[in-house]
């Protein structure tokens, strides 16, 4: 079973930053790609960032771009989100996700799901 496991969110004020992390438990697919994607209150979840494993290649949703990187370990299976110059617009519950091939930022061709972490940025 695959498990996607977020930690480092947290409360931070304007122009902060934060890091969060994404512990892939088991890869599954051979080419795989993996992505960052949020949801506020009473928002439908946005893409954030995605990476495709294997190249590194990586995208960006404009209102990130700039201010955030995605990285990721080989070693540990794990993903990063570098979160810098936090704005109160950031705050939201931040998921990672995992599909097979190269990356999306469509939330429905990802296949797993991580719990979701909560980011809060105060003005």
């Amino acid at each position: 079973q695959v498990q996607l496991v977020e930690s480092g969110g947290g409360l931070v004020q304007a122009g902060a930053s934060l890091r969060l992390s994404c512990a892939l438990s088991r890869r599954t697919f051979s080419s795989y790609a993996m992505g960052w994607f949020r949801q506020a209150p009473g928002k439908e979840r946005e893409f954030v960032a995605a990476i495709t494993w294997s190249s590194g290649s990586t995208i960006y949703a404009d209102s990130v771009k700039g201010r955030f990187t995605i990285s990721r370990d080989n070693a540990k299976n794990t993903v990063y989100l570098q979160m810098n110059s936090l704005k109160p617009e950031d705050t939201a519950v931040y998921y990672c996700a995992y599909k097979g091939g190269y990356y999306s930022n469509y939330a429905s061709r990802y296949d797993y799901w991580g719990q979701g972490t909560q980011v809060t940025v105060s003005s």
